[in-house]
């Protein structure tokens, strides 16, 4: 079972990684003098008539297009789904009680990539 925790030591290798301030837990890289998230708690939208409630125990992760997200999904729909919300957008939602720190690994850092300006792409392979 993975945790926020993993999500910031994986995250936390990676150049220019910044957690904004708030209640709700999301990391970032400044692209262009803006904050761009990359990984963020999901806000779930538990009654269709009030607001949406953060649910720690899954992720929203940045992935480099839609066929990537839907092939994710497709692999592991226990671990990886989406909802009517995140249609059309490149992100998969992510269960952190049925994901390894391993799991992890990969999806943090490609979401990382989607995001990241090339000068922080071209750090992290040196």
């Amino acid at each position: 079972m993975a945790s926020q925790d993993d999500v910031r030591r994986i995250a936390g290798r990676l150049p220019g990684v910044l957690e904004p301030e708030g209640s709700q837990f999301a990391l970032a890289v400044m692209v262009k003098g803006k904050a761009k998230g990359f990984v963020w708690a999901w806000a779930e939208r538990v009654d269709p008539k009030k607001a949406r409630v953060p649910n720690d125990e899954v992720l929203a992760v940045m992935v480099p297009n839609l066929v990537a997200k839907q092939a994710l999904i497709d692999t592991d729909p226990e671990k990886y789904f989406t909802e009517p919300h995140y249609n059309g957008f490149p992100a998969i939602l992510v269960r952190l009680p049925a994901v390894t720190a391993e799991d992890l690994e990969d999806l943090v850092v490609e979401a990382w990539k989607c995001k990241a300006p090339k000068e922080l792409r071209a750090q992290l392979s040196e």
